[in-house]
Formats: C-alpha cells, sequence, structure tokens
C-alpha cells in the first residue's frame, strides 16, 4: 500500500468523514478544542502566517448573536450543537510575521504591507487552516458540521465590528446525533481529476 498513515486512522480522518446535522448534548470541553488547535497549528502556511483565528460560541447569548445571520436551513443545527466556531481570518496576521518567520522579518513590511495583498493571502491561508481544524475535530473522535449558509457581513459586523478579522466559515461540533448523516454523495476518480505532464 502507498500510505503509511494506519487504515483506522485513513478512515476516521477522511474515509468516514461526513458533514454532521444533528449532535448530542455531550459537551466538547475546552481541553478537547485546545488540543485539536495544538495539533492543527503545525499545518503549513505561505511565510508561516498562520491568519485562522476561531470564535468559540458557548453561551446561549453568542449563540443567538449568530442565529440571526444563519441560513434558515442551518438555525436548528446550530441552536443545538454543544460548540459551534466562527472561523475567520485576521487581516493583522502580518504583524505577527517577526515572531512566526524570525529569519526573515522583513517579510511583513517587504510583501504584506498592502491591505488588498494581506486579505488575498490570509482568507487564502486561513482556508487552508480551516481544513486541517476540520481534521483535528476529526481526529479528537468528534464530528463537524462546517457550513458557509450565513450573511457574511452581517456575521462580520455582529462580531467583528472593527473589520480587522473576515468570517470564512462557521462549524458546528460535537458527538455525532441521530440521522446526523446525509446519504454520501458520488466523488471524483482520480483519473477525472489528475492531469500528468
Amino acid at each position: 500500500m502507498a500510505l503509511v498513515l494506519d487504515p483506522a486512522a485513513q478512515d476516521l480522518l477522511f474515509r468516514e468523514a461526513r458533514t454532521a446535522n444533528t449532535f448530542t448534548d455531550e459537551p466538547v470541553t475546552e481541553e478537547q478544542i485546545q488540543a485539536v488547535y495544538d495539533l492543527i497549528k503545525y499545518g503549513p502556511t505561505a511565510f508561516n502566517q498562520s491568519p485562522l483565528r476561531l470564535t468559540l460560541l458557548r453561551s446561549p447569548e453568542s449563540r443567538e448573536r449568530l442565529l440571526a445571520h444563519m441560513a434558515e436551513d442551518n438555525v436548528p443545527k446550530t441552536r443545538t450543537a454543544p460548540l459551534t466556531a466562527i472561523l475567520s481570518y485576521d487581516l493583522d496576521f502580518h504583524e505577527r510575521l517577526p515572531q512566526l518567520f524570525p529569519h526573515a522579518p522583513h517579510i511583513k513590511d517587504a510583501v504584506f504591507s498592502e491591505e488588498t495583498t494581506r486579505e488575498t493571502a490570509g482568507a487564502l491561508n486561513a482556508t487552508l487552516q480551516a481544513g486541517y481544524f476540520i481534521l483535528g475535530v476529526r481526529a479528537a473522535g468528534l464530528a463537524a458540521g462546517p457550513m458557509t449558509g450565513f450573511d457574511p457581513e452581517g456575521v462580520n459586523k455582529e462580531f467583528f465590528g472593527d473589520g480587522r478579522q473576515k468570517v470564512l466559515m462557521v462549524v458546528n461540533i460535537g458527538k455525532p446525533g441521530p440521522d446526523a448523516f446525509a446519504a454520501r454523495s458520488p466523488r471524483l476518480d482520480y483519473e477525472d481529476v489528475a492531469t500528468v505532464l
């Protein structure tokens, strides 16, 4: 076999990965989410810029603030998930580059002085980190329900009023509940996506 990762781990992270739509009421602890982050923070980003930010909604009040901006179909599962995370990117990620990329501290100003450059790089690299985050949630034995069905301008204004962070997605997290998963949709085969030159 070409893969060195244990088959059970392959199943957990990929083959059995599904978007959860219902959850049990078992809490998701702060220790679990910190362990997820402490694992996924090692995933690579360009210049180690690490622009992903997590806003964890535990209180009913914070959840209600979000629900006002969610698409109608996403409201019930977001209301009942043990934990909901808003994944966003920090437009000021470059301020941390002297710490995160210490062998080339000039990158902060030489490459990322323009906000439009930071916006593009931040969105791209935080989206990459969001993928790591979903895998980390699965590695913790939890299910993730990532969603983009919401009003991004409303979420940004509600949670990031200063405009320095921008939402990418919302992820419900917990143990899957009854009928949590829809039937799996087909996937493309290797020959449908790979071009060998």
